[in-house]
């Protein structure tokens, strides 16, 4: 169990939960995940671990209310109970120096970014970030990233903070600049991560991605969460989360994200109709 120790709101739909969890707290790396399950008939739903504070025996999670469970995980108050929190899960990203090093998280990915550009920063790293939302309610973590790289971009979809565009035109801004770039490391939506992938391949840019598929053990026994990485079948629990996003097939990737989109609608919409 977990107790929740703070909540807050850090945008439209997007919590920050602080979370009892002192053996987590004590192990978690950059890039690693934990599998929350709210209540005996919830579903377990994989969440990067945004900060740990090993002395308190906490854990922040960051989170997006985009279905029943996360909805119901929200709706915690300070004191509730997470049934089930288990991990650190995953390979633990690799803290070395490349150089220049852009960092892109797409919406609530800024939050599973954030670790890993600390990790980049303490390598020594030269480390750029490009952050975006659709729209300035739905950006998070901006002063964060500013107190932490060396440069931060913003892109909204409508213009309304930074950018009008993706942070797939900033990225390709830099790269036609000819900004040395040794490393790219992206996380968010699978459409952004491989939009991502698509620009800096032509330029044989290193880049990393952090995949995000349907996951429910998290230590590789059941598959649900398995990607196809350079015609190579991986688990992206075990085996990830982390890939070379040059050799990810991203059509299956979201082609299995979509597999319950309609039972994950039903479930939420009976769930909001029981609570109303």
């Amino acid at each position: 169990m977990g107790k929740v120790v703070s909540k807050k709101r850090l945008g439209r739909g997007v919590v920050w939960m602080e979370v009892e969890a002192g053996l987590v707290a004590g192990r978690a790396k950059p890039g690693q995940f934990v599998i929350v399950r709210v209540d005996e008939k919830g579903e377990r739903v994989p969440l990067t671990v945004y900060r740990q504070n090993t002395e308190k025996g906490t854990v922040e999670l960051v989170f997006q209310e985009v279905g029943k469970t996360t909805l119901k995980l929200s709706r915690l108050n300070v004191g509730d109970e997470i049934l089930d929190l288990v991990g650190p899960l995953g390979k633990p990203f690799q803290e070395k120096l490349y150089g220049s090093v852009v960092v892109v998280g797409g919406g609530v990915g800024a939050a599973e970014a954030y670790p890993v550009a600390q990790a980049l920063k303490k390598a020594g790293n030269h480390v750029t970030a490009i952050l975006g939302a659709r729209s300035a309610d739905l950006l998070i973590l901006e002063e964060e990233f500013r107190n932490l790289v060396d440069e931060v971009y913003i892109a909204t979809d409508d213009g309304s903070r930074g950018r009008k565009g993706t942070v797939v035109d900033v990225l390709k801004d830099l790269i036609a600049q000819r900004v040395e770039i040794n490393m790219v490391y992206a996380v968010g939506p699978a459409i952004m991560m491989k939009a991502v992938s698509e620009a800096t391949k032509p330029y044989g840019v290193k880049t990393l991605v952090s995949l995000n598929p349907i996951m429910l053990d998290g230590t590789g026994m059941c598959g649900s969460c398995r990607v196809s990485v350079g015609g190579e079948t991986k688990l992206t629990c075990v085996d990830g989360p982390e890939f070379d996003g040059h050799q990810v097939d991203f059509e299956q990737l979201m082609a299995r994200q979509r597999m319950y989109l309609e039972a994950e609608k039903k479930a939420l919409q009976r769930f909001l109709e029981e609570s109303a």
